[in-house]
């Protein structure tokens, strides 16, 4: 593998990583703040809290698709016997299971906030 190939495949590494710290960060806050009355606060709050999540959520499957793309892309331009074609394999959850996995915890929210 080319140290060009390594090199960018550790940066969409990295930026992945980094791309779903910030969704994961406000689901988990929202869950905690549930359990100190935030499905009771005004209805206003509780639009913008679902607001947030949704943008974030966005924002990050967004970030993850086209990261998760672009590795797929690196990929296919190495070796087939290298490690970072076999690495690029289940970048397929990346892209589908992980936005389906949020998708239902921010439905799970929405019911918690607003039924």
């Amino acid at each position: 593998m080319a140290p060009d190939a390594f090199t960018r495949w550790h940066q969409l590494r990295s930026t992945l990583v980094l791309s779903q710290m910030a969704p994961t960060a406000l689901l988990i806050t929202t869950v905690a703040l549930l359990q100190f009355g935030l499905a009771q606060a005004p209805l206003a709050l509780r639009i913008a809290t679902a607001g947030i999540l949704l943008a974030s959520g966005i924002l990050g499957a967004l970030v993850q698709f086209q990261v998760a793309s672009e590795g797929q892309a690196l990929g296919r331009e190495t070796d087939a016997e290298s490690s970072l074609q076999a690495g690029t394999r289940l970048l397929w959850v990346v892209k589908f299971v992980t936005p389906t996995i949020f998708v239902v915890i921010f439905g799970a929210l929405m019911v918690a906030l607003f039924l």
